[in-house]
């Protein structure tokens, strides 16, 4: 396996964009191996970027275990935290500005609202028979919490409908806010709408707004802005030209086509792999401590052992 990053010799901007919750396994091994091939069979750039917007989760020992593991794999990166670049810094919670941009930009344009429902509300919505909870077994009961990366219920509209109801009270309007901490912002999606798209590796995929996801978060009262925003504003600012990810966020690449369209920036391609499963059929989360790369290793696996073992996926 190569021991240095090629020099690109084209336009093409892929990327990995590890989360640090945990310990990567060996899913996360099969999808980032096949962006490093798609980038060098392209002859591009292959990019690093820490997502570590979870402030509760993310932990600066998964991060440097990420970086370590991967160049285990033998995966080699032209920009990153860890190589600088012209885009750094190459961590998530160091890019604040670049998402109060996007949200200021989405405000201004009449995209978001503010939304005062409760996490008690949220998870009310979670339990309603109509939605379900992706990421688990699918007879796991539902836990209560809104991951990251989790698809989300749809939103009923709460808060939606109670925008130009009520009176104007004196102070500044919605578009005169300049940050958005201490409440959510939702997206208002264009109900109806069916947004469509060529996935590379799963062809024609199709959604439709206000049936298959509704209204999304964009900025948690917390002050932490949503992985749509993040993602959207961080691959228009590096150049990404195709997104390569698992096929649990299909359903965020059609959040964030509304959300590329709604600020101003050209969709990358958009590659999807098919999700590595156990032997019992659950996808692989990062608590499955026994499949962790870190694990693997430590048990004298190898990378070739690990990359072309025959291994269930998701279908």
């Amino acid at each position: 396996m190569a021991s240095l990053a090629p020099t690109p010799t084209s336009s093409y901007r892929g990327r990995l964009a590890p989360s640090p919750t945990g310990y990567l396994h060996v899913g996360h091994a099969r999808t980032f191996w096949t962006a490093s091939q798609r980038a060098r069979d392209a002859g591009g750039s292959l990019i690093m970027r820490m997502e570590d917007l979870d402030p509760e989760r993310s932990k600066a020992a998964y991060a440097e275990a990420a970086i370590e593991d991967l160049r285990w794999l033998g995966i080699r990166w032209q920009e990153g935290p860890d190589k600088g670049g012209p885009f750094a810094p190459y961590v998530q919670s160091r890019r604040r500005a670049i998402y109060l941009a996007a949200w200021r930009k989405l405000l201004r344009r009449g995209y978001l609202y503010p939304c005062r429902c409760s996490r008690k509300d949220l998870e009310t919505a979670l339990g309603a028979p109509h939605e379900r909870v992706t990421g688990g077994a699918p007879d796991a009961q539902p836990q209560g919490k809104l991951e990251l990366l989790d698809d989300e219920p749809i939103y009923p509209g709460t808060c939606r409908n109670l925008q130009g109801k009520a009176p104007q009270l004196p102070g500044p309007t919605v578009s005169d806010i300049e940050t958005p901490d201490g409440i959510n912002w939702r997206f208002r999606v264009p109900d109806g709408e069916a947004v469509e798209f060529e996935d590379r590796n799963l062809g024609t995929q199709r959604f439709v707004a206000g049936e298959d996801f509704g209204d999304f978060v964009v900025w948690r009262r917390d002050g932490v802005p949503s992985y749509q925003l993040a993602c959207v504003a961080d691959d228009a600012a590096m150049g990404i030209t195709e997104v390569v990810r698992g096929a649990d966020l299909l359903k965020s690449t059609a959040r964030q086509i509304l959300l590329n369209r709604a600020l101003g920036f050209d969709n990358p391609l958009w590659y999807h792999c098919r999700l590595v499963v156990d032997h019992n059929g659950r996808r692989l989360a990062k608590r499955h401590d026994s499949l962790s790369l870190r694990a693997m290793r430590q048990r004298g696996l190898t990378p070739m052992n690990i990359l072309s073992a025959e291994l269930p996926v998701e279908v």
